[in-house]
């Protein structure tokens, strides 16, 4: 994985990337509302199913309880969900959570947002579909006066992030479970 950073002094997100897209027929891109809850717990198990396998049904109760707590709490106050969909079902996904960090010398205020889940159903990749939803997702932090976005990308992702103007970061992405 690589560790990519959109930094609001080093790149614009007014102008769309240049990237033909196909045609998606009635397709929309919207912001998840507290009505969506539902339907935003369904993909967020579906992505969790594709990307890191089965789990037991223990498992899975557990998750969606805590993912209706999680977004019944925090659906736009610091996490946004962009989807796009067309009449009967979702395209694509991708979240992102805000937190704000101390002022540094070029923001004054430091709000940070982290993508994660961006997920575009198989049927419908290559289509421009996951740069359109980052696209708005982008737009609405900025909206929001988000200052820099960070994310983690395979190197599958790699370009459309890199079209969107994100940079590989100095610094090795670590983590530890405790």
């Amino acid at each position: 994985m690589f560790k990519l950073a959109l930094h609001e002094k080093t790149a614009k997100l007014t102008c769309e990337p240049k990237i033909i897209y196909k045609v998606v027929q009635n397709m929309k891109v919207r912001k998840i509302v507290k009505e969506d809850i539902d339907l935003l717990i369904k993909i967020r198990m579906e992505y969790l199913f594709a990307e890191k396998g089965v789990y037991s049904s223990e498992e899975v109760q557990d998750i969606r309880t805590k993912l209706e707590e999680y977004f019944t709490q925090h659906l736009n106050k610091g996490f946004i969900a962009i989807i796009a969909e067309n009449e009967n079902e979702v395209l694509a996904t991708a979240f992102m959570s805000i937190v704000e960090r101390p002022p540094i010398i070029a923001f004054s205020s430091y709000l940070v947002g982290t993508v994660y889940n961006v997920f575009t159903y198989p049927q419908h990749r290559g289509k421009g579909i996951a740069t359109k939803v980052m696209t708005e997702l982008l737009s609405e932090a900025k909206l929001l006066g988000v200052a820099a976005v960070d994310l983690n990308a395979t190197e599958k992702g790699k370009p459309l992030y890199e079209n969107l103007g994100f940079r590989a970061s100095n610094y090795t992405s670590m983590y530890k479970v405790l």
